[in-house]
């Protein structure tokens, strides 16, 4: 079993499990409350579905893309969770949780604000159901996606408001029973972030 968590787009948790499912889930579409309600759906999740924490193998959270002020809200609770708990953290990239499951070709979008949207495509899944992802996660313009994205005429496109906590961990779960690889240690924001740290002291006359 697994906790899972999103906040690449809204908010999501989820508790799942290999055979029963999805035991769990809460989601909220705001793409600025992260901090407030991540805490409390974990709670609730692990509530409802009645799952004690050393009874979890591990902790999967979407890797994004994603804004950074956002992504790293569920990328820090879920490590934190982990370690707490003396878990393991298995990571996925967001837009494949989206495109688990699908068999036509598809254009996964999700907003990257300023403006700006992310994208992946997929060919469809494999012979075991895993999304196969022919290009990005990347960034653009949502007037160049026309003509940013290879054969886009080819794809149906699918715009996701939320990433499902549920898919994150199904799709880990997935991946960790036919020995696939999980996503890196490093979040997708794909650009840089809105802070930067400073260079050192300002020297004063």
């Amino acid at each position: 079993m697994l906790l899972a968590i999103d906040t690449s787009a809204g908010t999501s948790v989820a508790v799942v499990d290999r055979d029963a499912g999805v035991l769990a889930e809460r989601s909220s579409p705001d793409t600025r409350g992260h901090a407030e309600v991540v805490g409390r759906f974990i709670r609730d999740c692990l509530d409802e579905s009645g799952v004690a924490v050393t009874a979890l193998s591990g902790v999967a959270v979407g890797m994004g893309p994603g804004p950074f002020t956002g992504l790293r809200v569920g990328i820090a609770a879920a490590r934190a969770f982990a370690f707490g708990a003396g878990k393991p953290v298995v990571p996925v990239v967001s837009h494949d949780a989206i495109a688990f499951g699908l068999i036509e070709p598809t254009l996964v979008v999700t907003d990257a604000r300023r403006r700006e949207i992310y994208w992946s495509t997929y060919a469809g899944s494999d012979e075991v159901g895993l999304p196969i992802r022919a290009h990005g996660p990347a960034l653009c313009k949502p007037a160049e996606l026309a003509d940013v994205v290879p054969g886009f005429a080819g794809y149906t496109r699918l715009d996701a408001v939320t990433v499902s906590a549920a898919s994150v961990g199904l799709l880990a779960e997935s991946l960790y029973l036919h020995k696939r690889a999980f996503a890196g240690d490093e979040a997708l924001y794909l650009r840089s972030p809105d802070v930067t740290m400073s260079a050192g002291p300002k020297r004063v006359s």
